[in-house]
């Protein structure tokens, strides 16, 4: 066999390009994986040379040392590849097909699949609902920033590009479709973004950039994205979105210089437990000032997408009630304003073939809004280290070298 280089979180502020075995279709045992996952046989899966592999902004939770994930983890949940082995129960999935990996590992059986619910599927983690390569409490699949990577339930869980060709030609997009595009999607309807729609994005990261894209192509007349850093408002500004800087103020007075009006129709927060305050605390770690700040600004009745992650467990947490995930939000404001809320993993199937469609037939320029830029997979650590300190990018791993 091959050998098959990973990336590995080595401890806070650490990760490390190391060799670990390459993969079999049974999920061994190592670090996070669940005791009742051990020796899992998986017939149904495939092995996938990975094309590309993204770095995540929830990956960097865990680099920071902001959950439970134990050292000598492998990284990586935004995975593109080429079917390079399938199982004996593998039917529609063929070697040599080029796909896609939703982030969500799903068995297509349970009621939760059956219902589209995919990132909360009740038989791939021991541990809770829903799943994922490389992460923290999500089973101990392992992750995909590697050269070789294990997909169970391949013929539900993949999607094929139906062109070879034409898809590494837009690979950069469709590299996105793992995880942040649907993700991005997903907050925006859920917030119930439509044509002529005000919107409120809480994050210029790239979740914020992709639920920005996804705004516009959902017909939002118009799209404010906040955020602190100025790198990451000009990369929101230039695929035609207003900005506010919150550490200039509250983002209520600058919503209504740019609209007329302090509310809008939809807000999003793609920022997440990690969240800062706004204005003179704008240096301070305020885990519920983007929850509240997004109830704030939008106009009663309207809707809040929340695909910002929040964790039930934050050991860097600022107060002792934040590092169990207990935040001071304002729900009575919320419950005042007839507020709908969705949180929790976007289910990736819902929504990646539309999107797929959409990237194809060149409706929509994901890699260019977020900036994608592509790495060897050697220079992940120096990825990490960048994409920490606020760099407008999004990093996509190439361990092979086959994106051109």
């Amino acid at each position: 066999m091959p050998g098959n280089r990973a990336v590995i979180y080595r401890g806070p502020g650490e990760v490390a390009v190391e060799t670990i075995d390459y993969p079999s279709l049974e999920l061994k045992d190592g670090p996070g994986v669940n005791p009742a996952n051990v020796g899992r046989q998986v017939p149904h899966g495939a092995i996938l040379k990975v094309v590309a592999s993204n770095i995540c902004g929830s990956d960097q939770h865990m680099v920071r040392g902001r959950t439970t994930a134990p050292p000598g983890l492998a990284l990586g949940h935004e995975i593109t590849g080429e079917v390079a082995e399938v199982g004996r129960d593998v039917e529609f999935i063929k070697v040599g097909d080029l796909v896609s990996v939703p982030f969500n590992i799903a068995c297509g059986r349970c009621i939760n699949c059956k219902e589209g619910k995919t990132g909360v599927c009740l038989n791939v983690n021991p541990d809770r609902p829903g799943s994922a390569y490389g992460y923290v409490d999500m089973g101990g699949w392992v992750g995909g920033q590697a050269e070789y990577a294990l997909v169970p339930y391949a013929d539900w869980n993949l999607l094929k590009f139906p062109d070879k060709d034409q898809a590494l030609a837009k690979i950069r997009d469709l590299a996105m479709l793992s995880d942040i595009f649907p993700t991005g999607y997903h907050g925006a309807v859920t917030a119930g973004v439509g044509t002529g729609s005000t919107v409120y994005v809480a994050g210029a990261g790239p979740v914020g950039l992709a639920a920005a894209t996804s705004a516009f192509l959902l017909g939002a007349a118009v799209v404010i994205v906040a955020d602190l850093q100025k790198e990451r408002l000009e990369q929101a500004r230039s695929f035609g979105c207003e900005t506010i800087d919150v550490s200039a103020g509250e983002p209520r007075d600058q919503v209504e210089q740019i609209l007329g009006a302090p509310e809008v129709d939809a807000a999003i927060d793609a920022v997440g437990f990690e969240a800062h305050g706004h204005g003179s605390d704008a240096q301070a770690e305020r885990p519920a000032t983007v929850l509240n700040a997004v109830m704030d600004v939008t106009r009663a009745g309207g809707a809040v997408g929340i695909p910002g992650l929040y964790v039930t467990g934050d050991p860097g947490a600022s107060d002792d009630a934040a590092k169990t995930g207990s935040l001071s939000i304002r729900l009575g404001l919320g419950w005042a304003k007839s507020l709908a809320f969705t949180t929790g993993q976007c289910p990736v199937m819902r929504y990646n073939r539309q999107l797929m469609m959409a990237i194809l037939n060149d409706r929509t320029q994901i890699a260019k809004n977020v900036n994608a830029t592509v790495i060897p997979l050697d220079q992940a650590p120096q990825g990490y280290a960048e994409f920490d300190k606020g760099a407008a990018r999004k990093y996509v791993l190439d361990p092979h070298g086959l994106i051109k």
